[in-house]
């Protein structure tokens, strides 16, 4: 599956995620899986919306386990939001462009 999203692995996940200025947004995902897909094309439009404010990674569960079992992934797709290389939260279900916008933006 072709995607303009980067695609990131468990050996360079936390090296890439530590380092990151802006947040970043991972979609957990295999394939097979649908509404994985649907996500990522949500997902490509947030991105050319964002530009350079937010770093969006893909990681395939089938590929990758060790971030996957860190976070207690258990449904896919999964988005995980990080701010300055820390874990934030999960954001739920299967969002549009907007209500992901809506999740990342806003700062308890």
């Amino acid at each position: 599956m072709s995607s303009m999203l980067q695609a990131v692995t468990d050996q360079d996940f936390d090296r890439i995620v530590e380092t990151s200025p802006i947040p970043v947004l991972v979609e957990f995902w295999k394939p097979g899986c649908g509404h994985c897909r649907a996500l990522m094309a949500e997902l490509e439009r947030l991105q050319a919306d964002m530009g350079s404010n937010l770093l969006m990674l893909t990681m395939n569960v089938d590929e990758n386990f060790q971030i996957p079992a860190e976070l207690e992934v258990s449904s896919l797709p999964a988005l995980a939001l990080y701010r300055d290389g820390e874990f934030v939260k999960f954001i739920g279900g299967i969002g549009t462009k907007g209500e992901i916008l809506k999740q990342i933006v806003y700062k308890p």
